[in-house]
């Protein structure tokens, strides 16, 4: 391993460094519609050789301990760190969220975090009996190589909550990025790698019958993937026939419940950010909100006033907190689920009206009252800035529209008082359910769905033992 990270002084230092020297696919910056840079267009000949090499690097890699595999992520996190500023810039560039507020820097400082947090989990073995009639013990053993499949929204922080409990775990990771966002961790993995033992990580920036190829190899032993559930139900069904094991964060449509006694204005703020993280491109984002009737119009004011001082715009202006929507696909979906609320008659408080003609895939930060819960901009998920706000009259009206779908990643409850929240919290078919905040992820706690929002389990020490096999030994 080297000691010395390799660094980079700008975004276009570091897309030197990725870019293949002739060809490749055109990256476009989707809040200006300029060219960002090229990708390696990878073959499945190209992930063929990487799985092979990651395949061989892993025993080796496997033979260290515990602790020189967390000082290798120690020293990736300080790599991440040398570059912050250029990757960045490459990530406001590539995914259209901005460097300020919960997006660009925060993403490439929350990569560095995980990294460090993940590097000093503790992974004894377990003492599972120890009595006059033997001794059992459970241990975690690599599983070998690790495939990983990331999503454009978060493209280098999903990257490193995959990469790093399995190289932690004493696995070798082969990586395919979004074709939306191959750059952001292209840029990434050469940076860390640049602190990694060779063949340790790798990462293949192809198409979609690359990541078919990943998903049924017979020498990936695990799958981790964060996307949409159908994608992910048919990376379920192409790694039967190798009976891979699999981590899934897959689609969510999380609800949040305001109950009759929560502080509209306190709580405004947080309910913002909760839904418009990241423009409303997050997994586990609040995209539906029930709102009791005793303190409805004061919730949706409340909101409206704090989404009215939120600047929206091109990422690399100091002065923005919102950006575009990455793709035109996305921005689409959203355009045509607004349309089917405002069509209904809905209430606009704020957005659903595009400037037709400017540059880039910006859709206004969009707010919607008096809309019925079977409506499409409630009932899909919209992963975007719109958010529709529901009235409810009773607690147990409310959980039954939280419960009503399929899906269950995330969900919150809002209250001045605790103890009535976590009883509603507790009701609540979701993986987490958070109490007056949404979506706040900790490296240290554990995150995964329910129902048809995946399975398995990511961060904490539970999440590091879902990239081991676990091993019984008993005497």
């Amino acid at each position: 391993m080297s000691n010395a990270a390799t660094t980079f002084a700008t975004d276009t230092e570091l897309l030197t460094a990725i870019a293949p020297a002739t060809g490749g696919r055109e990256i476009f910056d989707p809040a200006t519609g300029e060219l960002v840079g090229r990708a390696p267009e990878h073959s499945t000949a190209d992930l063929e050789a990487a799985v092979i090499a990651a395949r061989e690097a892993q025993p080796g890699w496997a033979t260290l301990s515990h602790a020189e595999r967390s000082a290798a992520l120690n020293a990736a996190a300080d790599a991440v760190d040398a570059n912050a500023e250029a990757l960045a810039v490459l990530l406001s560039r590539e995914q259209g969220k901005p460097l300020n507020g919960p997006n660009a820097r925060f993403e490439v400082g929350a990569c560095s975090a995980w990294l460090r947090t993940t590097a000093g989990f503790e992974l004894e073995p377990e003492i599972l009996v120890d009595d006059e009639g033997g001794k059992a013990e459970m241990h975690y053993r690599p599983l070998g190589v690790v495939g990983a499949i990331g999503p454009w929204n978060w493209p280098m922080m999903i990257s490193v909550w995959q990469l790093a409990p399995a190289l932690r775990m004493g696995n070798t990771v082969v990586l395919k990025p979004s074709e939306y966002t191959p750059l952001s961790v292209l840029a990434l993995v050469k940076v860390i790698n640049s602190v990694l033992p060779e063949n340790v990580l790798h990462v293949i920036s192809g198409g979609r019958d690359v990541g078919e190829a990943l998903s049924s190899h017979a020498d990936i032993d695990k799958i981790m993937f964060t996307g949409s559930t159908a994608t992910g139900k048919a990376i379920i069904r192409s790694s039967a026939d190798t009976v891979k094991r699999l981590t899934m964060e897959l689609g969510g449509n999380d609800a949040g419940i305001v109950l009759p006694d929560a502080d509209a204005q306190g709580i405004a703020e947080d309910l913002f950010w909760g839904a418009f993280i990241n423009t409303g491109q997050t997994c586990a984002a609040l995209k539906r909100l029930y709102v009791h009737e005793d303190i409805y119009e004061e919730v949706c004011a409340a909101l409206t006033d704090v989404a009215s001082q939120m600047p929206m715009g091109v990422g690399l202006d100091e002065a923005n907190v919102l950006g575009p929507l990455q793709n035109k696909a996305q921005y689409d979906i959203v355009a045509e689920l607004v349309q089917a609320a405002t069509d209904s008659g809905a209430r606009v408080l704020t957005g659903a009206n595009p400037v037709a003609g400017q540059p880039g895939f910006f859709y206004p930060t969009t707010l919607i009252a008096d809309i019925e819960n079977d409506n499409p901009l409630v009932a899909q998920e919209q992963f975007g800035p719109a958010l529709p706000i529901i009235k409810y009259s009773s607690v147990d009206e409310a959980v039954a529209m939280a419960n009503g779908l399929e899906v269950g990643l995330g969900a919150s409850v809002w209250s001045s008082d605790i103890e009535a929240a976590r009883e509603v919290a507790a009701r609540i078919q979701a993986g987490t359910v958070w109490i007056n905040k949404h979506g706040a992820v900790d490296p240290r706690v554990p995150f995964g769905g329910a129902k048809q929002s995946g399975y398995g389990l990511e961060f904490g020490v539970a999440g590091l033992k879902h990239l081991g096999q676990p091993q019984v030994i008993s005497y």
